[in-house]
């Protein structure tokens, strides 16, 4: 079982980074009193879901409990799991500046005296970071070059791969826009097969619509103007840590012309080599 163990400073984005090896694939697990880690651990070797790596939050909010962390990690590397400590940290300032945008109370008192209550969780948290596997000052780091350093420490099997995954996604507009895409082109400047009589009950799986859709120089030259776009931008989005890349491609009601472009910018991204994923959320409703 690989197990990181996720802990430092409040404030300094103990969260994010779980989030992070969440995403990576770790089973995650947040505030675990240090006395069940050696628990939780048996009971995921024991468990058929095929768990192989687990990430958990240990910090100062276990109170009294804490101080068992750096015994118990000292026992199961003993024990032969292959443990790590990632330690977050941040300046003192910072941590103050984001305590008070949050507005929420240190996890060692509510007394307002934020400074006195870091330092007192500097002390205690002394030997972990003398000890740690990872240290990473958030100071000055975006959420996507946490992620990336998060990456570069325990994601090696997934940097063999660098490709973001792609999700092409066709819809309507009269059914309201993507609330989840990254990027989203409006396709309705093409003409609409929809006031074609033979074409009207079709969708842009149909090649007859795709053949319609695509017999306007504008279409082609739109089509190539997104690939550039997207080959642009994909180089920034993985150094920004990404991992997935949604496009919405949008027509009037999401069956003829952005099902119709949608499936092509997915086969030309495939044959890229892209990791490519084709939906149509509005096509089967008319």
């Amino acid at each position: 079982m690989k197990v990181v163990i996720v802990t430092g400073m409040s404030g300094a984005g103990k969260t994010a980074a779980l989030n992070a090896l969440e995403d990576m694939g770790y089973y995650a697990v947040d505030n675990l009193p240090p006395d069940l880690i050696k628990d939780f651990i048996k009971l995921l070797s024991n468990n058929k879901s095929n768990i192989t790596k687990t990430a958990i939050v240990v910090d100062i909010r276990s109170g009294v409990l804490f101080s068992k962390l750096y015994e118990e990690v000292l026992l199961l590397k003993n024990a032969g799991e292959d443990i790590s400590i990632l330690f977050l940290d941040a300046r003192d300032e910072i941590l103050v500046r984001r305590f008070k945008q949050l507005r929420r109370p240190h996890p060692l008192g509510n007394t307002g005296n934020i400074l006195s209550e870091i330092a007192e969780e500097r002390d205690r948290l002394k030997q972990l970071k003398d000890n740690a596997t990872h240290i990473i000052d958030t100071s000055t780091l975006t959420l996507g070059e946490l992620k990336s350093r998060i990456l570069s420490f325990y994601g090696s099997e997934i940097l063999k791969n660098e490709n973001i995954n792609i999700t092409i996604m066709s819809f309507g507009f009269k059914n309201g826009t993507l609330l989840d895409a990254d990027l989203v082109f409006d396709v309705r400047f093409i003409p609409n097969p929809y006031y074609v009589d033979e074409l009207k009950e079709k969708t842009g799986e149909d090649e007859d619509v795709r053949e319609f859709v695509f017999k306007y120089d504008r279409t082609n030259i739109f089509l190539d103007k997104v690939k550039d776009l997207v080959n642009y931008l994909l180089p920034f989005y993985k150094e920004e840590g990404k991992s997935n890349l949604v496009i919405g491609i949008g027509c009037t009601g999401g069956r003829h012309r952005s099902v119709a472009i949608a499936n092509e910018l997915g086969r030309q991204f495939e044959e890229k080599g892209e990791t490519v994923y084709v939906s149509h959320r509005d096509s089967r409703y008319w």
